[in-house]
């Protein structure tokens, strides 16, 4: 059973399935997170829903690529969560599946590709106080209390 985080599903609405990946992305003792325009959330681990079709490893490169410009290396899953949330840039009620991959980020290709889309790198010691989004903030929780995946 994946765990529920945030807010109950509401009773009166149809949640839709939304799968997505997610990527923690430590530089040294850093974090490198994204910042989208207009969103709900003001940092947020880098990520987004799976297309059809395309496995989720794929996506992970291809999200983290056009929300923060870098290429990533080496990722790891470390859990997945399960979240209900209104989705108002698609006027939808999701319930996200979202999957949780530790990985290196290894070389800045250039801007974000994504609109509105900005880099962010806080120090770890102050990233759980910048996510507001709760799946991410039990995903940074599991990485700190694993003993060596954060090097």
């Amino acid at each position: 059973m994946i765990r529920r985080v945030g807010t109950a599903p509401a009773r009166d609405k149809r949640h839709r399935l939304r799968p997505g990946v997610y990527a923690l992305l430590p530089i040294g003792n850093r974090l490198l997170l994204t910042w989208q325009s207009g969103s709900d959330e003001p940092l947020q681990l880098p990520g987004g829903g799976i297309d059809p079709g395309e496995a989720p490893v794929a996506a992970l490169h291809r999200e983290v690529r056009e929300e923060t410009g870098w290429k990533i290396a080496a990722p790891r899953r470390i859990g997945a969560w399960r979240r209900f949330v209104f989705m108002s840039e698609y006027d939808l009620w999701a319930e996200k599946l979202c999957t949780i991959y530790l990985a290196r980020p290894v070389h800045r290709l250039g801007p974000p590709e994504e609109a509105g889309h900005r880099v962010r790198v806080v120090p770890m010691a102050d990233a759980g106080h910048w996510l507001s989004n709760p799946v991410d903030r039990a995903a940074l929780r599991r990485v700190r209390a694993t003993p060596g995946l954060l090097g």
